[in-house]
């Protein structure tokens, strides 16, 4: 019994382990996951910091040292012998911190590529989730129209059996007068009158008759109860006609849509897209009072920008040492073979002989405009820095206006379903006990869809705007 108990124990768990397991891999943050691995943008950007990198150890190491050969097609005479070849090895080395300055300007150069990585990745997550919301609201679209379309039919079958049960009511009930109105009109006229003024009376009397069945008759096909209750059937059906095309229509808009979505996870566009049932409203999970010190400090293009400010300085540092006097250190080596006429003890001896070579910068006008160039730059630099802080700050209150705007609809639209829902009970019961108030009727379905609609557009939207916010202070990544 312990056995088969802890059988049953360890699959129950597996069993919530693959249920859980199924919901995190067709939640958000899965689909966020797919798009940071396999999103083309966020690979060509981290692509291009990888290469940024590479160019740290380039501008980081000394020139190539230069080796010259020179052979003698007929060996020199000297005194202690004969030159045969020349060799000459010679190193360059720049100014002390030039190779420094430059490597911190790669540096630097590389780590505003990565911050471009981020901001890309964070640009391609926030479109991935406004995707999202926009695919939730359209599915929950259909729904909603789906299940009012079922209301109307309902609605229809209704009208339908009120149309026939008014039709079959009226049927007997006028010709029944009438006949009752013509019997008693012709024994008034036979005992008031005589065989002849009976003749004349009753050919009038019979007219009156006759018109009164042929109007009765008339109220028996198109009359009042039953004709209007044959206008709310087509009123009812011109209404579920117009629903299920707008169904239709979110049904090929929800496959654009889709399409979009799985392009930024690089797979193919007919792949299904998971939804939930329900959407909850997401927390920012910081105090909106700090979000704008949040997005000045860990903003990405900010920091790009910083970055950026930082290598100019590099440069320009770089420059200025460049326009001292490069260093050269070499070696030349002479190979000499000897001289049979020589009595010379350095008779066939190889001469070795340093060298050093120094650059001379005097044109310096190439210098100081290259000085010139990065004080531009870095000043260029700066007032985009302003001028990205102050388009993150719109952006900001245009989230935050439309988060607050988003909350205030959530909790109106709540209510005013509530209210709406209220109101098609009592007048489901109406309709169905009397047949009367079809326009109310289908004016309040009209608003109980409208306030769905709306409210889960609201949601959607709060998410959304939080979403902006995420992406301003770069706090949705994975």
């Amino acid at each position: 019994m312990k056995t088969y108990i802890k059988i049953l124990t360890v699959i129950f768990m597996l069993g919530i382990l693959n249920t859980t397991f199924a919901q995190q891999r067709d939640s958000l943050a899965n689909y966020l996951e797919i798009a940071a691995k396999n999103n083309p943008l966020v690979l060509q950007k981290f692509a291009e910091y990888e290469a940024a990198m590479q160019k740290v150890p380039q501008v980081g190491g000394l020139p190539d040292p230069e080796l010259s050969l020179g052979i003698f097609l007929k060996p020199m005479e000297l005194v202690g012998g004969n030159q045969v070849a020349d060799i000459r090895l010679m190193q360059m080395f720049p100014w002390f911190g030039v190779l420094k300055n430059a490597k911190d300007e790669m540096s630097l150069m590389a780590q505003a590529k990565f911050e471009s990585f981020r901001d890309a990745k964070l640009q391609v997550f926030y479109e991935l989730q406004q995707t999202w919301y926009e695919l939730y609201k359209v599915n929950a679209a259909i729904q909603v129209s789906e299940k009012n379309l079922e209301i109307l039919k309902t609605l229809e079958r209704l009208s339908m059996v009120k149309f026939k049960a008014a039709a079959t009511g009226q049927g007997s009930a006028p010709f029944s007068g009438g006949a009752m109105q013509s019997g008693a009109t012709q024994n008034a006229a036979s005992g008031s009158s005589g065989m002849g003024s009976m003749g004349g009376n009753s050919s009038a009397n019979s007219a009156t008759s006759q018109g009164g069945a042929s109007t009765s008759m008339q109220n028996n096909v198109m009359g009042q109860p039953g004709g209007s209750g044959l206008a709310d059937l087509y009123r009812i059906q011109m209404e579920a006609g117009e629903l299920a095309n707008s169904i239709a229509s979110q049904q090929n808009q929800l496959v654009t849509i889709a399409a979009r979505f799985n392009s930024y996870l690089n797979r193919p566009a007919q792949m299904p897209v998971a939804l939930p049932d329900t959407l909850i409203p997401a927390e920012l999970n910081i105090p909106l009072a700090g979000v704008t010190d949040s997005i000045i400090a860990n903003n990405p293009m900010l920091k790009m920008l910083r970055l950026e400010e930082k290598s100019l300085e590099a440069r320009k540092e770089m420059v200025t040492r460049m326009s001292y006097p490069m260093v050269g250190l070499g070696l030349n080596y002479s190979l000499i073979s000897k001289n049979p006429m020589s009595t010379s003890e350095m008779n066939g001896g190889d001469m070795i002989m340093p060298m050093v070579t120094v650059t001379l910068p005097v044109y310096r006008k190439k210098y100081k405009a290259m000085q010139t160039e990065a004080d531009l730059m870095k000043t260029a630099t700066i007032q985009g820095i302003q001028a990205t802080s102050n388009a993150l700050q719109t952006e900001y209150y245009a989230a935050l206006q439309n988060l607050q705007d988003a909350e205030r609809r959530t909790q109106l639209y709540a209510g005013q379903l509530n209210l709406a829902n209220q109101s098609l009970a009592i007048l489901l019961k109406s309709f169905s006990a009397s047949g009367a108030g079809l326009t109310d009727l289908l004016r309040v379905r009209q608003q109980i869809l409208d306030y769905e609609l709306k409210k889960i557009e609201a949601v959607a939207d709060y998410n959304t705007a939080i979403s902006l916010l995420q992406r301003l202070m770069a706090n949705s990544e994975i």
